[in-house]
């Protein structure tokens, strides 16, 4: 058996490999992030290529044409606060985050990661139950948009918040000896 104490052993290693994680969990989280950034720039600018996926208010806007201000103008500020999310991210990882002070940097992150997996596990969940014929809402339902926002659209925010909270700890664990 090896040692347990803090000098080394199983303690050790669960600590080394959690900051492992963290860091890679921080770029998978950033990649995310950007990813849906293009998404989401590429419909700014007009692209409609599955558009009909989102379904609601987004393809209405996409099809629309009347209130085509408002939705470049929704879709860029939700493309930019995406980008903030994928930075916030590097920031955990990389070393000009350092310059950001670490508990500003946990809450924030901390409290990012909360809102994302919320969001997308209750939309995640609510959606599959709806496909599922557990809960029969009281108007229409467009299945396919629900069925790409239970597999894509909502999963892409779990999965981002699941990345952002790993990524969290890591650096949590990482830094544990600094002054916040």
């Amino acid at each position: 058996m090896g040692k347990t104490g803090p000098g080394g052993g199983r303690f050790a290693r669960a600590a080394l490999g959690l900051c492992a994680l963290g860091a890679v969990a921080a770029y998978a989280a950033a990649a995310v992030a950007f990813g849906y950034v293009l998404v989401s720039l590429y419909w700014a600018l007009g692209g409609h290529g599955l558009i009909s996926t989102v379904g609601g208010y987004v393809q209405q806007f996409a099809h629309g044409g009347g209130v085509v201000a408002v939705g470049v103008a929704l879709a860029v500020a939700v493309a930019v606060a995406k980008v903030a999310g994928g930075l916030l991210a590097l920031a955990l990882a990389r070393p000009w985050g350092r310059v950001i002070p670490r508990g500003w940097l946990l809450i924030v992150s901390a409290g990012t990661s909360v809102l994302l997996v919320v969001y997308g596990g209750l939309n995640v969940t609510a959606g599959a139950l709806v496909l599922g014929g557990v809960i029969h809402p009281g108007g229409s339902v467009d299945r396919t948009a629900l069925r790409w926002h239970v597999g894509v659209w909502d999963l892409w925010f779990l999965v981002w918040g699941i990345l952002l909270a790993l990524a969290t700890a890591g650096y949590w664990q990482r830094t544990a000896n600094q002054s916040t």
